[in-house]
């Protein structure tokens, strides 16, 4: 058997990993791709250019990983969002909470990053309190509460519960070869919903959708595939390197958060080591700064008001413990966990949108009664 330098190959994909985050900070930045713009621009504009940008991404994302699934690339049952349990109160609760808390922050845990490269030291705050908040959730005083309560109620799929289940459910078949190709036809009409529209055809628009939804894709088979051992050389087992989870990873931003804040305090404990949410979180930070440089866009920013700090730690809170219970962010959930089919990303991401709609609507309401 040819010896593998793990090792080296762990670098190597942290490095990939660093890399595809930075250009996705820079497409973020320079094309404005934002969850919380899309919806506000759709509901008080009645603009649907940036909800294009996120369909199309989407559809992107389902189309390569569909591709590597059929080509063998990857294994999809390995990913982080593949379960046979429908954790629906988990995510349709916390979901509601990120969506508020993210229109409170003035973003979602993306675009806190991405301000904060671009010099915003209120998101730089977001950041600090949302990743606390987030390993809380994940290992502290709300863990216990969120185990004890929301992930307790689940329906339990045998076959796995994603959309290729019911689709079998209903057509016959086997419910994984099913789950590559729905993902395969649900990516192409969306793609072709989205580039339909004549005046969608621009680069930045171009980019913004299938820049985002590629890099979605790339991290998938840096992971899944690149990243992936059959048997390490020391233990024997099967292992995805560099993974906080153990599993196969793309992008997401809320517990890589929390894991950077973790490695940054106990930097000199040996266990702490990188991971790919870690270098990931700091990539779009530094792709974001790069492009903001570049532009002329960087500048420093604080809290107008003590109303305005309030709102944002508000924001960050439910922004931290709502994205670990509903196990991701719009990215996370929005993007890699909707790509995979999930029933859990698309709760999830269907009470992210719920969320920041009501959060906006309170808003106007409250302007309006100020008035």
């Amino acid at each position: 058997m040819e010896s593998i330098d793990w090792v080296a190959l762990t670098r190597w994909v942290l490095l990939a990993g660093f890399g595809l985050a930075v250009l996705f900070g820079a497409i973020a930045q320079a094309t404005h791709f934002c969850t919380m713009g899309a919806i506000s621009d759709a509901m008080n504009m009645g603009d649907w250019t940036r909800a294009r940008h996120w369909v199309l991404a989407i559809g992107v994302s389902m189309l390569g990983f569909a591709l590597l699934s059929l080509s063998g690339q990857i294994d999809p049952a390995a990913a982080l969002y593949a379960s046979t349990r429908w954790l629906w109160l988990s995510t349709a609760l916390g979901g509601l909470m990120f969506g508020a808390g993210m229109v409170l922050a003035s973003g979602c845990g993306n675009k806190t990053l991405v301000r904060v490269g671009s010099g915003n030291l209120k998101a730089l705050v977001v950041f600090v309190v949302m990743g606390i908040a987030a390993f809380a959730t994940l290992k502290g005083v709300t863990a216990v509460a969120r185990v004890a309560t929301v992930d307790a109620v689940f329906v339990t799929v045998g076959q796995g519960a994603h959309l290729g289940t019911l689709v079998s459910a209903v057509l016959g078949g086997s419910a994984a070869d099913m789950q590559a190709w729905v993902g395969l036809i649900l990516g192409l009409l969306l793609v072709a919903v989205v580039l339909r529209h004549a005046d969608f055809w621009t680069f930045n628009n171009l980019l913004a959708g299938v820049g985002t939804g590629g890099l979605i894709v790339a991290l998938w088979w840096v992971s899944g595939h690149w990243g992936h051992l059959a048997e390490h050389p020391e233990t024997l087992e099967e292992v995805y390197l560099a993974t906080n989870s153990g599993r196969m990873e793309s992008l997401s931003f809320v517990a890589p958060m929390a894991y950077t804040l973790d490695w940054l305090m106990f930097f000199s404990d040996k266990t702490k080591v990188l991971s790919l949410g870690i270098v990931t979180a700091l990539g779009v930070v530094v792709g974001s700064a790069i492009c903001a440089l570049v532009n002329g866009s960087f500048r420093w920013e604080g809290f107008g008001s003590v109303e305005d700090l309030a709102n944002h730690l508000v924001g960050a809170v439910l922004m931290g413990i709502g994205g670990v219970t509903a196990m991701g962010c719009t990215i996370g959930q929005g993007l890699s966990g909707v790509s995979t089919l999930s029933l859990n990303s698309f709760t999830a991401l269907a009470a992210i949108v719920l969320g920041a709609v009501l959060a906006m609507r309170y808003q106007i309401w409250r302007l309006e009664q100020q008035i």
